[in-house]
């Protein structure tokens, strides 16, 4: 799926880590892996993955999309916490970040990652620390056929806006999630939520409404395989609305530990054209 080709096209994708990017990360790691040992008892998982996407965006040539997220998960009872560290790679023309599409600074097309040079075809790579997410959920209603959680996120400005790794601000977020069995291996689910979204400097930006419908299928006993779709609203004037559909499917590996990969194919400017992702994730 990599390309490479001269200086006017699409450059070869670099994913050199910054090494004082990567103390960060692998701080953060450590700190989830001594969390998983001291909470075992009541539910820790730890996942890390691997998710590709590639785009236009609405600009003359592709922006293409590394993302490696490490993902702790704690629940105890009704409440369940998770923190999100990623490692994030973009080579592209600029001005596309992750989640939202294209993004023009005020600065007459530069900022952002976005070259001066080139009329926006020329392609640059950047890398470091993505954005870090916090999340809490509370599940207020569960019966055999009916569960429905309330979850409260805040994604942390913590990627650099000038590399065009994130857009520097915090964004705040709620949704409710439901899931319902219509008999023993079917499941539909959904998702409807609302995210005030951080303005940068001199960019006017809009909250947006988003949601998701899928469906769930056991194939067998540690197998599931599914889809849904995903919408949002366009957070930047420059950007798009997100419309895409995802296929993924899952298997256990062993006690505690499974398998999960995805395909995506966007449908809207705020979307890629396509991606896919593999995410391990361990029990402990």
């Amino acid at each position: 799926m990599f390309h490479c080709s001269s200086v006017s096209g699409p450059a070869a994708p670099y994913y050199g880590v910054n090494r004082s990017h990567m103390k960060k990360l692998l701080a953060g790691l450590l700190l989830l892996i001594i969390a998983g040992r001291a909470l075992a008892d009541d539910g820790f998982s730890l996942s890390a993955g691997l998710d590709y996407s590639t785009g236009k965006y609405g600009n003359a040539v592709s922006t293409d999309i590394l993302y490696v997220p490490v993902i702790g998960k704690y629940t105890a009872d009704r409440l369940s916490l998770m923190l999100t560290l990623p490692y994030i790679s973009v080579t592209g023309p600029g001005g596309v970040i992750q989640g939202y599409g294209r993004v023009v600074s005020p600065a007459g097309g530069t900022g952002f990652g976005r070259s001066a040079r080139g009329g926006g075809l020329a392609t640059t790579t950047n890398s470091g620390l993505g954005d870090v997410v916090t999340s809490a959920g509370y599940l207020v209603y569960a019966a055999d056929e009916l569960s429905l959680d309330v979850v409260g996120k805040i994604k942390f400005g913590t990627a650099d806006e000038n590399k065009g790794l994130g857009t520097g601000q915090n964004d705040y977020s709620a949704q409710v999630d439901g899931s319902f069995r219509l008999h023993d291996r079917t499941s539909l689910f959904a998702t409807a939520g609302y995210k005030v979204v951080g303005a940068p400097v001199g960019i006017a930006t809009n909250n947006v409404a988003f949601g998701t419908l899928g469906v769930n299928q056991q194939l067998r006993d540690g197998a599931n395989a599914g889809a849904m779709v995903n919408a949002a609203q366009s957070a930047f004037a420059t950007g798009g609305a997100q419309r895409d559909v995802t296929v993924y499917a899952s298997q256990d590996l062993s006690r505690g530990t499974s398998v999960q990969a995805s395909l995506l194919k966007g449908f809207a400017d705020g979307s890629p054209d396509y991606g896919g992702r593999v995410m391990i994730t361990g029990t402990f």
